[in-house]
């Protein structure tokens, strides 16, 4: 991570391939969202309890603190989450060299370069969105998401304005099926999303030891309520795997059906063939084809 600390305010420095406003796209494509709040080109987010204010100066991102400074070491758990929050670790140098030579890809990174996974840093978080999402479309997704954060989560409020963080696992560990079935959560749901929160608190799941597992896709498998589809989803978006392909998303499925102008959706074999040479990145590939679903097209 490479960051310079002002104290009254503090600047990450990304990698060369690094577009800010790409990503404020993606996270400027719900009027559900209410993890964040986007105005004026910066992002107000609630980070390790500490009310921040992101924006873009000069190719940095610059981290500012509206209701009071933070102490250093909160400054530097704040730095950390951008610095993933942006998966700026990842080197995209062999995504863009392999997309130059991909007629799907190709204009796809050159309209969107430096657009980067937006990761969901916190796993119980991911968990929660890849089984909220499941079998459902977007907007319902985001509003039983929104449902369960205005529940259980916590919030602090400036201007006037609430800003909202993720319910802890441990406040939803608590909680019983019918909680979250009042919700509109399926029982299914209800009951995968409390469970793996209590793997959580006691322990037994935890993102350092899933980066640990040899087979990351089959021992998230494992989990009840955890497909394939789940899996790859907090693969790509918590986990930081540029392989992982959640090849059945119907959002992939809508981008190549628009892109290649086909009739109908493409079949899973379709898609394999398609990908056959987006080996070690179809994590990001997948990430360019769903941005070229909203704003403005190709």
């Amino acid at each position: 991570m490479q960051w310079i600390d002002s104290e009254s305010y503090f600047e990450v420095l990304p990698p060369k391939q690094f577009n800010f406003d790409a990503c404020l796209v993606y996270l400027d494509r719900s009027n559900l969202e209410v993890l964040h709040q986007i105005t004026d080109s910066s992002i107000y987010k609630v980070i390790s309890e500490t009310l921040c204010k992101v924006t873009s100066v000069n190719h940095r991102i610059k981290i500012e603190f509206p209701m009071g400074v933070p102490p250093a070491a909160e400054r530097k758990k704040v730095a950390q989450y951008i610095w993933e929050w942006f998966d700026l670790e990842q080197n995209l140098e062999g995504f863009y060299q392999l997309a130059s030579q991909d007629k799907i890809l190709k204009p796809l990174v050159e309209k969107y370069y430096g657009l980067r996974i937006v990761c969901i840093p916190d796993l119980f978080e991911a968990f929660v969105w890849a089984i909220t999402g499941q079998q459902i479309n977007l907007t319902f997704a985001y509003t039983l998401k929104k449902r369960l954060i205005e529940k259980f989560g916590e919030y602090v409020i400036f201007e006037g304005k609430q800003f909202w963080q993720f319910p802890t696992a441990g406040k939803i560990a608590d909680l019983t099926v019918e909680d979250l079935k009042q919700l509109q959560f399926t029982t299914r749901k209800a009951e995968y999303i409390i469970n793996i929160a209590r793997e959580i608190v006691n322990g037994n799941l935890s993102k350092e030891k899933l980066l640990e597992m040899k087979d990351i896709e089959k021992s998230l498998t494992s989990i009840r309520g955890i497909g394939a589809w789940s899996a790859n989803y907090v693969m790509m978006r918590c986990l930081h795997q540029s392989a992982a392909f959640p090849i059945t998303d119907v959002g992939l499925h809508n981008a190549l059906k628009a892109l290649l102008h086909l009739e109908e959706k493409p079949t899973i074999n379709q898609i394999e063939a398609y990908a056959a040479n987006w080996q070690g990145w179809q994590g990001y590939a997948t990430f360019y084809l769903w941005r070229s679903l909203y704003g403005e097209k190709i």
